[in-house]
């Protein structure tokens, strides 16, 4: 079977309502994502686990303790099915209004979520669209050696250089010349930070 052909994205969620449906390790892991993402979040399960409890003590996410329901995806701008129950899970991808996901189930997703390498400003997302989310982990460890700690520092830096460069050299190819030179400095210092 050939894989789909998916169009790579990034999405500000922040405040955005996403439901996700189940309370388990698996939609733990899911909406804590979604929480550093800022999204509104509601929990669909009559059980969750210990961490979203807490979570949902701190005011960060909405749990309505009970089996899922038509009506629950009303206004959701993102979805998530993480239960154990497939009859439920492919209901919830029927209903969903927008973008959809079923965790394990590509055929009821109209997206899917890459393993992502975070330092600071920087997201490099990894996907084989579906083929082998092991590979997409294993791609995953070798970038977060690839770009450690010191990349959000690095970044920090160039997000402040940068901003001065905006505001002082005024002739835009000048400007762009003296970025590109400092951030390829700063991926040559990096290259051999990492290779000592």
């Amino acid at each position: 079977m050939t894989p789909l052909s998916y169009y790579p994205v990034l999405l500000n969620l922040k405040e955005k309502k996403c439901v996700v449906v189940g309370g388990g390790r698996v939609a733990e892991r899911k909406i804590l994502s979604l929480l550093k993402a800022e999204a509104s979040i509601t929990v669909v399960s009559p059980k969750i686990t210990k961490r979203l409890k807490k979570e949902t003590s701190g005011g960060k996410i909405k749990h309505i303790a009970r089996r899922y329901k038509k009506g629950d995806l009303k206004n959701a701008f993102l979805v998530i099915a993480a239960t154990d129950a497939p009859d439920i899970n492919k209901k919830i991808s029927a209903d969903a209004p927008h973008l959809v996901n079923v965790v394990d189930v590509p055929a009821l997703c109209n997206f899917i979520v890459p393993s992502v390498v975070k330092r600071g400003p920087l997201t490099i997302a990894i996907s084989t669209s579906g083929v082998s989310p092991s590979m997409s982990k294993i791609i995953r460890k070798e970038l977060e050696k690839l770009y450690g700690t010191k990349f959000t520092e690095y970044l920090n830096s160039l997000k402040i250089i940068r901003a001065k460069a905006l505001e002082e050299i005024k002739n835009k190819k000048e400007r762009e010349r003296f970025l590109k030179k400092i951030a390829s400095h700063a991926w040559k210092k990096l290259r051999s930070l990492h290779k000592g």
